[in-house]
């Protein structure tokens, strides 16, 4: 049986994924979620336990966890993008950042998203007619200060070569964090980074197919990128 990853082309977990796959041209088969049935009846028996997507089915094997699968693909499925460091002292730096991107950036956009939700919780009942306006402010704030911190960091730090861990989670993190709090001038190499990575082919494929469901973005998704 050939892979199967379970998502959605707008989701940055998603891309998390799909770019690792996209970077190593890993055969899989992508598996569209349907909004309207929660993920416990698409997947009978093989869910995420927060039902989250991605998902990956790799046989009888069910991998959870945008970071686990790019780990599990590194080790069952390697191809010419690394992925993961070859050197432990460099995995570790890697896992590291992989971290703030998720947990800091990542989490700041979606703190912000989540805001306009009547139920963060139960995103499908629709939006607020007034978004949470103390959690857009927190959200915007954490953004601006994990933007300050990453641009000193890569001011005396080499990311892995692409396409690695680090690419999978700066490149959608970026993506959409931007869109709700512009990286600051004052952040030159973060506004590279960001560049830079829209640019790599797998980044670039998932931008495009994401491209259709942009109307969905709650903040109204800007004219560019």
């Amino acid at each position: 049986m050939s892979l199967q990853l379970h998502g959605h082309p707008f989701s940055s977990y998603c891309w998390k994924a799909l770019i690792a796959l996209y970077a190593n041209d890993t055969p899989f088969e992508f598996v569209m979620m349907d909004g309207s049935r929660p993920l416990s009846e698409q997947l009978p028996g093989k869910v995420h336990p927060g039902g989250h997507i991605p998902v990956l089915v790799d046989g009888d094997r069910i991998v959870i966890e945008a970071t686990g699968i790019v780990e599990y693909l590194a080790v069952h499925h390697p191809g010419p993008a690394p992925l993961i460091p070859a050197d432990p002292a460099q995995a570790a730096e890697a896992r590291m950042i992989d971290r703030v991107f998720d947990n800091y950036v990542m989490g700041g956009m979606q703190r912000v998203v989540s805001a306009y939700f009547v139920d963060r919780d139960h995103p499908e009942l629709g939006l607020r007619e007034q978004p949470v306006e103390a959690e857009v402010a927190g959200g915007k704030a954490r953004l601006r200060m994990v933007y300050a911190w990453l641009e000193k960091w890569l001011g005396s730090n080499r990311l892995p070569p692409h396409v690695s861990l680090v690419t999978c989670a700066a490149a959608p993190s970026l993506f959409y964090a931007d869109w709700i709090e512009p990286i600051p001038e004052e952040c030159p190499q973060l506004r590279a980074l960001r560049a830079e990575l829209n640019d790599l082919p797998p980044v670039r494929r998932c931008i495009e197919d994401a491209r259709p469901f942009r109307p969905f973005f709650p903040l109204g998704a800007p004219d560019r990128d």
